[in-house]
């Protein structure tokens, strides 16, 4: 669940193999940001963990662009994961690791409903996923039973899908957003479900609606041609905008699955979509390196 349009306003003025190798070559390394990798079954690393001891990542590449072009320039906490369709190994950049996973959550709570009734919910899935609609997404998560049956049918679509650690709360953390909007995702564990997401049964109906996002959400991955993504913001209880993205585009080899994330100093909005449109656009130029996977 996204915070309202006009509560988003208020306080932004206040305030798989040889495709994984490569990608791993490409992203990792020693630079003088650190680069994060978790292990395959823990959330992303603390901000001072390493890769590989091979410097591998060479003025030019993505990595070593995120870290000391963009990076610097970005007032807050910004984080970019990558892994190809089918890989098992997360790539993580920067100093934003994990939080409340917002409407992001929908993909999997989507997933969960139309397996249930694929033609009874079509137009709430639709709502949901294209213009992260938060009354659509409660439909489709009532439609899932009592709230602990919802939440535990959501959840075991993460495990299906590799994340092994996410846990989706059956009630309300804060009263005025969902349950399960308010669920801690790091940015790892969304990106090995992202990485999965094609390849679990029936999800094509689901990554086909992450292909028309309303233009009016299409910043950030939204910029790159033909990604397939889900956006998610809010407030924290102080009014600071967390704003992230997942999603899937097609490069050399198949698809990759990309997580982005910002956390303005300024707590704006406004700001979070700006920081993951430049991040967007730094990937863009460097698609040509990326090689994807496939189920």
């Amino acid at each position: 669940m996204d915070a309202p349009y006009s509560l988003r306003r208020r306080f932004a003025r206040v305030a798989g193999g040889g495709a994984a190798v490569l990608l791993v070559t490409l992203l990792t390394g020693c630079t003088s940001k650190p680069v994060l990798v978790p292990d395959a079954t823990t959330a992303a690393a603390g901000a001072t963990t390493t890769t590989s001891a091979v410097n591998l990542a060479l003025p030019g590449t993505l990595a070593w662009d995120f870290a000391n072009t963009l990076q610097p320039t970005l007032s807050g906490k910004v984080g970019l994961a990558l892994m190809p369709v089918g890989s098992d190994r997360v790539v993580a950049l920067g100093d934003w690791t994990t939080g409340a996973a917002w409407s992001t959550m929908k993909v999997p709570l989507t997933l969960a409903a139309l397996r249930q009734n694929p033609s009874g919910y079509t137009t709430a899935a639709s709502e949901a996923i294209t213009e992260s609609d938060n009354a659509a997404a409660d439909v489709l998560w009532q439609s899932l039973g009592a709230a602990p049956t919802a939440a535990a049918t959501v959840q075991a679509v993460l495990r299906e899908g590799g994340d092994t650690v996410t846990t989706v709360p059956a009630t309300r953390a804060r009263a005025e957003y969902s349950a399960f909007g308010q669920a801690d995702w790091s940015i790892a564990d969304q990106l090995k479900f992202a990485a999965r997401l094609p390849c679990l049964p029936q999800s094509d109906p689901v990554t086909a609606l992450m292909g028309k996002i309303v233009y009016g959400q299409r910043w950030g991955l939204g910029s790159l041609d033909g990604a397939e993504f889900k956006g998610g913001w809010g407030p924290d209880p102080s009014g600071n905008y967390l704003v992230r993205q997942f999603g899937l585009v097609q490069v050399d080899g198949g698809q990759i699955a990309i997580a982005i994330a910002a956390q303005p100093t300024s707590g704006s909005f406004d700001e979070g979509t700006t920081m993951l449109t430049k991040i967007a656009a730094l990937i863009g130029k460097h698609l040509g390196e990326l090689r994807g996977g496939a189920c």
